[in-house]
Order: structure tokens, then sequence, then C-alpha cells
């Protein structure tokens, strides 16, 4: 897959490209609807000849239009290489990212479509039933029959659902928030991951008998609300099963105010300080709670990690 970086304005002329396909959204999480919206776009695509292209946006346009100084900046499903290496994975061509600018955002419907499909030798578009498009939204689906000067034709995926729920970015989103992370696959088609480097930590789990990995993100991931879960962690290519918790440590401190995410892994016992590694968050244990004792903390911990093995001992039955 080529991926092609665009800044507007842009300077790509027509007829250097190939006539593609064209598959439109921010597909964060690139979960099962937008897998529809893209694979809808590679089958049309190999029925008519052209190549397939899917087009997103970085940063997130709410970052752009709602910027107020000093505002966080929002966390995502799929930082922009995630997301880029999930589209990948559906064998697409060529994937465009667009810089999403305050002048990006002010463009109309119609610049939009004769700079950013027209001009990039766009013959269909493949979008779900809800894709805006121009200053303030106000290309949809239905006006872009006009505004596509009759240059290329459109095919509107409609709502997709799982158990009687939308599939979207915000469901997905409100699984990971709530801890629900179990049910997050039947929506994203995988579980929830990111991606992180072993730092150094209290290096307290190791005089209690749990020695643990500190992880900080590499990018910006929504963190799963505070807790304990069992998890799988990718470290050299390998994966190792697993306890995590997200929290303030509230046996330990009183008024944290940084959360962390300390994963012990079962029959692991290298030193991977400064290592990349990739964590699934498979499913939730429970809530974070204040001990009296270290001893009753490591008595509950010892739980949890008997919780966590037999899910996975589960897990392997149905497989």
């Amino acid at each position: 897959m080529e991926t092609v970086y665009i800044s507007h304005p842009h300077q790509i002329k027509k007829d250097d490209l190939k006539p593609t396909v064209m598959a439109l959204g921010f597909f964060d999480g690139v979960h099962l609807g937008h897998q529809q919206v893209i694979t809808t776009a590679k089958t049309i695509a190999k029925n008519k000849g052209y190549n397939c292209s899917v087009m997103t946006f970085n940063p997130h346009p709410k970052e752009v239009l709602r910027a107020k100084r000093g505002s966080e900046q929002m966390p995502y499903l799929t930082p922009i290489k995630d997301k880029a290496r999930q589209i990948e994975q559906l064998d697409v061509d060529r994937l465009y990212i667009v810089q999403f600018s305050k002048e990006f955002a002010s463009l109309t419907p119609q610049q939009f479509v004769d700079e950013y499909l027209i001009r990039l030798h766009v013959k269909h578009v493949v979008a779900g039933f809800d894709y805006t498009y121009g200053n303030l939204g106000k290309g949809t689906m239905e006006t872009l029959p006009f505004h596509s000067r009759n240059e290329f034709e459109q095919t509107t995926v409609h709502k997709v659902e799982e158990s009687e729920r939308k599939i979207s970015s915000t469901l997905i989103r409100e699984l990971i928030k709530n801890g629900e992370v179990a049910d997050v696959p039947a929506y994203l088609g995988r579980y929830y991951q990111i991606s992180g480097t072993v730092i150094h930590g209290d290096k307290r789990g190791r005089t209690i008998g749990f020695p643990t990995a500190n992880i900080e993100f590499t990018d910006r991931y929504l963190s799963p609300s505070t807790g304990v879960y069992a998890v799988s962690m990718q470290v050299d290519g390998k994966s190792y099963e697993g306890v995590c918790n997200v929290g303030y440590k509230p046996t330990f401190y009183e008024d944290s105010q940084q959360a962390t995410i300390e994963v012990h892994l079962f029959d692991f016992e290298r030193s991977i300080y400064g290592a990349e590694v990739t964590l699934q968050w498979l499913t939730y244990i429970r809530g974070e709670r204040k001990f009296n004792s270290v001893d009753e903390l490591t008595k509950q911990i010892s739980k949890d990690k008997e919780e966590a093995i037999a899910f996975f001992h589960q897990q392997k039955v149905k497989e």
C-alpha cells in the first residue's frame, strides 16, 4: 500500500494518477462498519478494473474546529500509524492522509470534490450514509451527485449493526471507557489494543511477589477505565498472558493525579525496560479500590491472577 500525505493546497495532478475507487471517512478504529465501507470500495474497484484508495484525515476535525487555548488533545482508538496499519491489512492500493487544517475545513463542498476527488482521478466514491464534507459539513451523500460534475459515481453504505446497535467509534469508545472491553470485538472486529513503552515505576510489585511492567503510551490512545483486566501483551513478537491494573494506586497514594498502567505477566522474569510492547485488553475483572494493608492487597492480586488464569483457560477450551 502506498501512503500519500496531503496538506492543503496540494499539487497532485490528475493525469499522474490511475482511475480509482475512493473510500471516504475518518475511520478511527477501522471497526467493522468502516471495514464494510472499504471492502465495498475494493469490490467495486476489482469489478471495474480500477485502483482502490482510502482517504482519511489527521488530526480529528474536532481538534481543529473546536480548538481552544489550553484544551486537551483528544485520544484515539487508532492513532494515525495504527490506522494506516489496519487499513493496509485490508489490501488497498493507496492511502491518502489529509492534514485537517482550518484552511482545509473552509473549503466549500464543491471545492472539496473538485480538489480532493475529481483531481485525484476518482471514478467512484464509497462512504457511510452519515458522511459529510466541505465547510460546516454541508456536503452529504445526497448532495454528492450534484457536486460530482458527472465525473464519478457513488455508493452509500448504510448503517451496520450488531445486536441491534449501530457500530460506531462512539459506541466503542463508550465500551472502553466503561471497562466493557470484552464486548469490543463484536464491533471493532478484534480486541482493543494500545502500543507503549516499558518505563521505570515504583518497583513495589517485585517486593510483594508480583513484578509489573509499567506501560507508557507511545501515542494518544484512549485508556480503559480504572480497574483490573485480563490482558495479553506482545513482547519481541511473542504474546504473554497477564493481569493489568489501570489506576491511581489508592492503597499507597492519597491524591495521585496520574493514572498508571501496570502489567503483571505470568511466567515471565525478563527485564524489559525500554521495550516497545503491544497490550490487548481482553476482559474486566474488578474495579480499583483502596486496601487497608499491603497483605490485603497481595491476597486480592492473587485472586485477580487466579481469575485471569481461569479466563485464559476457558478461552483455550473454546478454541
